[in-house]
């Protein structure tokens, strides 16, 4: 598929779903805000909705109207303009209507490196450049949260935000105490829009039913729902953050700010203030430096599950600072998920019978007893290990393995793309709830390691971490980790985090 036939995949479906939920859908709006998140009512957020999809709609039709006379010179330029006017509709509108929505536009912008530069450009903006809520809203959050204007509250207040994102912006403060410290301010309104966000979410995951039969969407839906909500309670950010920063305390290549107690509430978070580059400045570093990140950001996902049991589930490029010699800051904590020991052995059921005892009928056996694929299903052992075994391709190999764009972007197409040769599994299978958010990680993580074009001993360094095989430390990364731990976690293999 094109750059360009991606590209209308993406933009329309997204606009004009939002429509089809309108009219579909009926329900009684909610009590909104009067604050900056557009549009927090269910109605109103609908109408917005529709509104795009109306007008992305027309213009479609417009542009069909005029392609049909023109020639191929034309068409291309005629496919162009629409492209960038769509893209510019969809993004500033999900800028402005903050919430679970823009979170879509988030991850459209790094998740499929097959749409055309320009609409991941554009899109990109939504990572930390969202357009922010004023500074008297901001002034007005923290003064009902702590009772004072943030010029009495902190020695130094910059009103002016460093990011914004999807339910949140980011200043920089000065305590009262003499620290530097990022202080993310929760937008007014935008409890009400996520919730309005995901009571339709339910409805649209009903609908990609008639594409994907084997979803049980409810489950789906519950699972994105509870993780969702939690993020709109920063003390339970402070929490994750504080569980994950005490963990990591002193590790050479993972940095997470700590989190300052007496500033931070319910809709407010404050944390030490962190320098690094962000992620277009570390596309510009050498490879070498790109692959130390690499392994970083992996060892973090995935030390962070096996070890901890616990799993930071938002990975997207705005959510990190960059350092030289692989060091990583991870900034946002708000989408933690805790698993059982239970969940954890059969992660690496699955990881024993695929990649260490190459068993496609244990590994069948296992997807259809955890719920992925059906009892049944008239397909070959081996048709199930050709198509879910791309998920485990980079880590299988034994040797460096690069993963390139492709390799993410055929990540998405196993998911999405009914049109290929996985149809019947595709339609078939379904995403149990300990596995939403390992699957946004997959999604997420293989699409940012893509753009790196990160090389490494991925079986080496997956090795280390699966605690089924513990193997010995394989690069110059993992020899300063293993004096870390020797010395701060000494009987670390296997710690569980908790709440």
């Amino acid at each position: 598929m094109t750059p360009r036939r991606r590209a209308l995949r993406f933009l329309l479906p997204l606009s004009l779903i939002a429509a089809f939920v309108v009219v579909l859908k009926s329900g009684r709006p909610q009590r909104g805000s009067t604050g900056p998140v557009q549009n927090g009512r269910r109605s109103a957020r609908n109408f917005r909705l529709a509104l795009l999809g109306a007008k992305t709609g027309g213009s479609y039709a417009r542009h069909r109207a005029r392609r049909v006379f023109a020639d191929a010179g034309k068409r291309r330029e005629l496919d162009l303009a629409f492209e960038m006017q769509t893209t510019q509709q969809v993004t500033e509108a999900l800028g402005q209507m903050k919430g679970a929505l823009m979170k879509v536009g988030q991850m459209a912008s790094y998740i499929d490196q097959g749409l055309p530069e320009h609409v991941r450009g554009a899109l990109a903006d939504l990572q930390q450049n969202a357009p922010p809520m004023s500074a008297e809203l901001a002034a007005q959050v923290i003064r009902e949260e702590f009772g004072k204007h943030p010029d009495d509250l902190f020695e130094t207040w910059d009103p002016t935000p460093i990011a914004s994102a999807s339910i949140g912006q980011v200043h920089r403060a000065l305590t009262r105490e003499g620290q530097a410290v990022a202080v993310k301010v929760q937008y007014p309104g935008v409890a009400e829009a996520v919730g309005s966000d995901l009571n339709n979410a339910g409805f649209i995951f009903a609908g990609l039913g008639v594409l994907f039969p084997g979803l049980d969407h409810k489950a789906l839906v519950a699972e994105l729902r509870e993780r969702v909500v939690e993020e709109l309670d920063y003390e339970i950010e402070a929490a994750n953050q504080r569980a994950f920063a005490g963990y990591y305390e002193g590790h050479p290549t993972i940095h997470i700010p700590n989190v300052i107690d007496g500033y931070s509430s319910r809709r407010v978070l404050t944390t030490e203030l962190s320098d690094g580059v962000r992620w277009d400045e570390l596309l510009t570093w050498s490879q070498e430096e790109k692959d130390l990140a690499a392994e970083t950001l992996y060892r973090f996902a995935f030390g962070g599950l096996y070890r901890l049991a616990a799993f930071n589930g938002d990975p997207h490029p705005g959510n990190y600072l960059f350092h030289p010699g692989g060091r990583v800051t991870f900034l946002d904590f708000g989408l933690v998920k805790y698993f059982t020991a239970e969940e954890l052995d059969e992660f690496g059921e699955m990881i024993q019978h695929m990649v260490i005892d190459h068993d496609a009928a244990a590994f069948r056996a296992t997807v259809e007893r955890l719920g992925l694929l059906p009892a049944g299903l008239e397909v070959t052992d081996a048709d199930v290990i050709d198509y879910l075994g791309h998920f485990y391709e980079f880590v299988a190999v034994e040797g460096d393995f690069t993963i390139t764009p492709e390799y993410a972007s055929e990540t998405v197409r196993r998911f999405f793309d009914t049109s290929g040769p996985y149809a019947i599994m595709q339609k078939a299978a379904n995403l149990p709830g300990s596995f939403v958010i390992i699957q946004r990680i997959s999604l997420g993580l293989y699409a940012i390691l893509g753009e790196l074009h990160a090389t490494g001993d991925w079986r080496k360094i997956a090795e280390e971490l699966w605690p089924f095989v513990d193997g010995p430390p394989s690069t110059p990364m993992a020899h300063r980790i293993e004096e870390w731990r020797r010395d701060r976690h000494p009987d670390a293999k296997g710690a569980m985090l908790s709440r």
